[in-house]
């Protein structure tokens, strides 16, 4: 509820004079707010998508994105040439607009026509049943990949994850390249990640991996949405210095892993388990789970 207070206070007044007349039961299921130039705002809820009647400007969309940012463009440059910032909270906040590109790549994006505020929240628990493919016999911690689509709560699993294995006993290193697991503020993540977590904020995984395991001798590195080829380098290092790496990636079924850039970690067995997620019963239902002889390419 506080994060959600805090983002309300900076949004327009109109639309937020309207979300704040909404009960809190329904507030407490918010996860996204689209806000679209010439459209009416839309809430995206557990239980569907509830219209706003105030229909929002281009110059709404300006001031919004500043409120968010706090006018800090050169701190959110590089991600906003993404088409995205995660600000406090590790909530992201998609752009839309007009692409500028330079040396073939988006350098900015300009004209913005339409934004998407998601909630990062925080369920303690709900990594509760599949803990027991997450450790080992003997207490270490094993390798595991989250597969799921998007906005099913693989994020929100991977930072309850780092909280039970850290509750453990366990060494637990995040690396959070988008800012998005931790919500890292004034030095301290907006999220309970557990008393033996550190975390390496906005580094690149391919370098943070490796930052990690030679400062901070972790038993396993959390990070979400794998996928270079430099990922793949770096998860291997992990295997060598016998570190275990729990990691996700966007997918809906074994086949598309086989479509995907970790194939060969895959196809290696450097996974323990692979968690299939959905949101059939609501964020983060487990769907599946393959383990030893069951990943294999047939």
């Amino acid at each position: 509820m506080d994060n959600f207070r805090e983002i309300l206070s900076r949004l327009p007044s109109s639309v937020r004079q309207e979300l704040e007349a909404l009960p809190n039961s329904l507030i407490s299921e918010i996860e996204e707010i689209r806000l679209r130039c010439g459209q009416h705002v839309r809430l995206q809820t557990s239980s569907g998508e509830k219209i706003i009647s105030h229909i929002i400007t281009a110059d709404e969309l300006v001031k919004t994105l500043n409120s968010l940012i706090k006018y800090s463009y050169y701190a959110y440059e590089e991600d906003l040439a993404k088409g995205f910032v995660t600000i406090e909270g590790g909530h992201r906040v998609g752009i839309c607009g007009k692409a500028v590109a330079k040396d073939g790549q988006t350098s900015l994006i300009k004209e913005i026509s339409s934004m998407n505020i998601r909630f990062a929240k925080e369920i303690k628990g709900c990594s509760d049943k599949i803990a027991s493919y997450l450790v080992g016999g003997d207490g270490r911690p094993l390798s595991a990949l989250i597969v799921s689509p998007p906005g099913c709560g693989k994020t929100t699993m991977l930072r309850d994850i780092a909280r039970s294995l850290s509750g453990r006993g366990i060494k637990v290193a995040v690396c959070d390249e988008r800012s998005e697991i931790a919500g890292m503020y004034n030095s301290q993540p907006s999220f309970d990640l557990g008393s033996r977590t550190d975390v390496l904020d906005g580094a690149a995984k391919a370098q943070g991996i490796q930052m990690l395991i030679r400062s901070m001798s972790p038993q396993v590195i959390i990070t979400d949405e794998i996928g270079k080829n430099e990922d793949l380098e770096a998860a291997a290092q992990c295997l060598s210095s016998g570190v275990a790496l729990i990691t996700s990636i966007h997918g809906d079924s074994f086949d598309s892993l086989k479509k995907s850039e970790i194939w060969p970690l895959i196809s290696k067995k450097f996974f323990s388990s692979i968690i299939f997620l959905s949101n059939k019963e609501g964020p983060g239902t487990m769907v599946k789970v393959l383990r030893g002889d069951e990943i294999r390419e047939d």
